[in-house]
């Protein structure tokens, strides 16, 4: 098997994250609390660490959670070229390809392949810290402004804030994040 060559992408900033998500909820505790970036190639990506409490078998991500953290990525590509216009899944087709561990920091990266005026489509990788793809995924998005997604499902599209949804800065925010280059 061939080693992967490396990149290092420029981190543009951190995107929102919420309170109470089960993927990027700061104050879930239960979730992932994956942070997500733009990048200066118009790409978005993820960091996070799955705890244990989320395996499918000891010491393995359970494979649901994986399929929520690319979604999740991927719906979120799109506010790199648009801002304020979020990705809504109307169609995921994840690939497995390796175990990946709990308990281990991880990286994905995701962008949008397809940019169409209503809906895009999107493709992303999950990483192990070796630069093997463990995971792929391809989906399909219609785009909103989070203010339409929140009043859709009974939210207060002007509390927002008041519900934990803002940018974050942490302390640890990379400059680059070192990603297997794509061929």
């Amino acid at each position: 098997m061939k080693t992967p060559e490396f990149e290092t992408i420029t981190v543009k900033g951190p995107q929102e994250t919420s309170a109470n998500c089960f993927i990027c909820g700061v104050n879930n505790p239960s979730g992932i609390k994956a942070r997500f970036y733009e990048l200066e190639n118009g790409e978005a990506a993820a960091l996070f660490t799955v705890p244990e409490t989320h395996n499918g078998y000891p010491g393995r991500v359970h494979g649901g959670v994986t399929g929520a953290l690319l979604d999740e990525l991927v719906g979120r590509s799109i506010t790199g070229l648009e801002p304020g216009t979020w990705g809504v899944t109307v169609e995921l087709n994840v690939r497995y390809h390796k175990p990946i561990p709990t308990e281990t920091r991880l990286t994905a990266r995701g962008r949008v392949s397809v940019n169409e005026k209503r809906r895009f489509r999107g493709t992303g990788e999950l990483y192990l810290p070796d630069g093997t793809v463990a995971a792929t995924c391809e989906g399909l998005y219609v785009k909103l402004p989070l203010e339409r997604i929140a009043a859709q499902t009974g939210g207060n599209p002007h509390s927002l804030a008041e519900e934990g949804w803002m940018k974050r800065s942490f302390t640890d925010d990379p400059e680059g994040i070192r990603f297997p280059k794509l061929d």
